[in-house]
């Protein structure tokens, strides 16, 4: 059935320190692989974790001003993010000719790996050092490839096990004040980060589907920004058609970032988006639309999280029945034509 705000999801299970499994490792090679990784409980936790982060900002608006509900572990995450953002401005982009990808964002990518240790001991401290393995590989790979010097949908993807991890441990807790916090500050420090190092170091798509695909770099600003919207009306899903438009959910940055970035009629460089302007009538159909789309297109495919980490905290080797997984708290299973939930593009 469709989510709603009526909706219960099941409680994200609580993983006691310390962790006996190797920490995570790339494990999908094959196709038959990304199959076995949908039945994994690391997959189920991971829909399960970004239901709810959806379900924890419908209704709410940015900037979420709340200081008093910021956790201190909140307020840590940031500071990480701004430690990475300033590096940013220490490393300039070289004076090189290619159109993508400068090559001072491996010199920033070698602070990061250098210093990941050093990082995650700040944000961890002694009571959670110890998962520390567990977390390092995510956090290396969440804004890019240092070798191909790109950034997309995987790297993202990267972040927000990130974060999983971190709530399975129990650093973070799974609760609406504190996911609410993920999303609509952390979350958005992460994708200006993520614009930072685009536009400065001039990252190339990864695995682009061009003209056809949602966006070139990133999916999951729209299914929180869809979740913020869902339940009201005032505002309808054409809106997106009328920039500029105002900086007061992730769906609409998203989409003043790709006018920032591309030029041309929207309906041109953006079919997707275009399509669902024009032909979903209600952001709740969109919401649950982007949910199934970001199973099959992201998740599902071999070429995207073929460079995921997993094991450790992202159980490998338990599996579920997926008859009661938290992905199936929707009205339809995705389908292998991944436009259909959504509209076709004209």
């Amino acid at each position: 059935m469709p989510l709603s705000s009526q909706t219960r999801l099941l409680p994200l299970r609580q993983i006691e320190l310390p962790i006996l499994q190797d920490p995570p490792e790339l494990k999908i090679r094959t196709d038959q692989d990304v199959e076995v990784w949908k039945t994994t409980r690391g997959y189920a936790d991971y829909l399960l974790f970004l239901h709810q982060l959806s379900e924890a900002v419908v209704g709410y608006t940015l900037p979420l001003v709340d200081p008093e509900k910021q956790s201190q572990e909140i307020d840590q995450i940031l500071a990480l993010l701004d430690t990475l953002s300033n590096w940013v401005d220490e490393i300039p982009p070289l004076p090189t000719p290619q159109r993508f990808g400068n090559l001072a964002f491996r010199t920033w990518g070698a602070r990061l790996e250098e210093r990941s240790d050093e990082l995650l001991s700040k944000l961890l401290g002694e009571k959670f050092a110890s998962a520390s393995p567990y977390l390092k590989p995510y956090l290396l790979t969440s804004f890019g490839s240092f070798l191909r010097m790109d950034y997309g949908t995987g790297h993202e993807s990267s972040f927000a096990i990130f974060l999983l991890c971190l709530t399975l441990i129990r650093f973070l807790k799974p609760e609406p004040d504190e996911e609410r916090h993920l999303v609509l500050n952390v979350f958005v420090r992460y994708l200006q980060l993520c614009w930072k190092l685009q536009d400065v170091y001039r990252l190339e798509p990864a695995g682009s589907h061009g003209v056809w695909g949602l966006d070139d770099y990133a999916f999951l600003g729209y299914i929180f920004g869809s979740g913020q919207l869902r339940d009201q009306t005032d505002i309808t899903v054409a809106s997106v058609l009328n920039p500029p438009l105002p900086q007061s959910n992730l769906y609409f940055m998203s989409i003043m970032r790709i006018h920032q970035v591309k030029h041309g009629p929207f309906y041109e460089h953006s079919s997707q988006l275009h399509s669902i302007a024009v032909g979903v009538p209600n952001w709740g159909k969109v919401h649950n639309g982007l949910f199934k789309m970001y199973e099959a297109e992201v998740l599902g495919k071999r070429v995207v999280v073929q460079h995921l980490p997993l094991g450790g905290l992202m159980e490998w080797d338990t599996h579920v029945d997926q008859r009661h997984a938290p992905s199936m708290l929707r009205d339809a299973p995705a389908t292998a034509d991944t436009r259909a939930p959504l509209a076709h593009p004209r």
